[in-house]
């Protein structure tokens, strides 16, 4: 089931050029296999990570990644020359065994021609605890692109320079500005650390209970990830397609910045709670958390958390002990 949606006078619900948003509820790579060659500037998911959640059936590592790879395929073909493709993943875990499916996938991609600009480290600090290794805090984003020539928008996403006024101390340009006015270059590696953005990095919490966007997705895209790879990598008008949109985050974010957007999944609930987001986002009412803004800011008045009793009496038989 295509579902069409126009924020402007309705046209034919089908796929074309004049459409603003498309959404599908259904397989993948069928959907994909009617798209028309070269169509999408970025193409950017999150894809199942053979975790076992209740879209996905759980398998071998093998099997997934064959799985997976028909499916690339048929996204290479759709992506235009000068398009990127952003494959965000994190760590299948097995018995406690880490598999990076990054590493995985890059073969993959690379086999298929595909040159790899930046493997982003998108860090949080919420997420499942472990007891025999260290929590995971972080995923993984792949930037591709089909060739040499490529959009790449930086100083659309340029964040303010730490020593805005710095100088060349020597040399031919001594005494002249050392960085660039509009900003410094993000880094691949994303940690947002304050206010000013003056830490150089960037983080962007995962989306869990009390974030704004929160749905019934238990792994949802927060729209500001994508806001980011879309400013950089298209230009307005141009088409994002995300093949495993869930609830719709990357459309949002696409939409946002005055992109086209086609999404695809074969849950229909999630369709049907993406379409909702995006007559909320078209009305004006949608909660999306501000690209940019910090993480924390203490305010002074928090309350500080009392050691458990039961802390306390441990500790005092460790201290006899000694």
């Amino acid at each position: 089931m295509t579902i069409p949606l126009f924020p402007k006078p309705p046209i034919e619900a089908e796929f074309s050029d004049n459409a603003q948003i498309v959404l599908h509820s259904g397989d993948t790579l069928k959907f994909a296999e009617t798209l028309p060659d070269e169509t999408f500037r970025l193409i950017i998911t999150s894809p199942p990570y053979n975790l076992g959640k209740d879209y996905e059936k759980k398998t071998s590592i093998k099997e997934y990644l064959v799985r997976q790879e028909v499916v690339i395929n048929e996204l290479i073909r759709v992506l235009k020359r000068n398009g990127s493709l952003c494959w965000q993943v994190e760590n299948f875990v097995l018995k406690s065994e880490v598999f990076p499916l990054d590493v995985f996938y890059y073969g993959i991609f690379k086999k298929k021609g595909l040159k790899l600009r930046n493997r982003i480290i998108w860090h949080f600090n919420h997420g499942l605890h472990a007891s025999k290794r260290f929590s995971g805090r972080y995923e993984t984003l792949l930037w591709f692109t089909k060739s040499d020539n490529y959009v790449f928008n930086l100083d659309d996403v340029r964040i303010p320079a730490k020593y805005p006024g710095k100088t060349f101390y020597k040399g031919p340009n001594r005494g002249k500005p050392s960085g660039n006015p509009l900003g410094k270059n993000p880094s691949d590696f994303w940690e947002f650390m304050s206010e000013e953005w003056n830490s150089g990095v960037w983080e962007i919490p995962n989306v869990k209970a009390n974030h704004p966007e929160k749905t019934i997705h238990p792994c949802q895209f927060p729209i500001e990830l994508v806001e980011r790879c879309v400013l950089a990598l298209t230009n307005k008008n141009d088409w994002v397609l995300d093949p495993y949109c869930g609830v719709g985050s990357s459309l949002i974010a696409a939409l946002k910045t005055d992109r086209k957007a086609v999404g695809v999944d074969k849950e229909e609930s999630y369709i049907s709670l993406a379409r909702q987001r995006i007559d909320s986002f078209y009305a004006g009412n949608l909660k999306i958390r501000p690209i940019g803004k910090p993480v924390y800011r203490p305010t002074g008045r928090e309350k500080v958390s009392q050691v458990p009793i039961e802390w306390g009496a441990k500790a005092t038989k460790e201290d006899k002990r000694k």
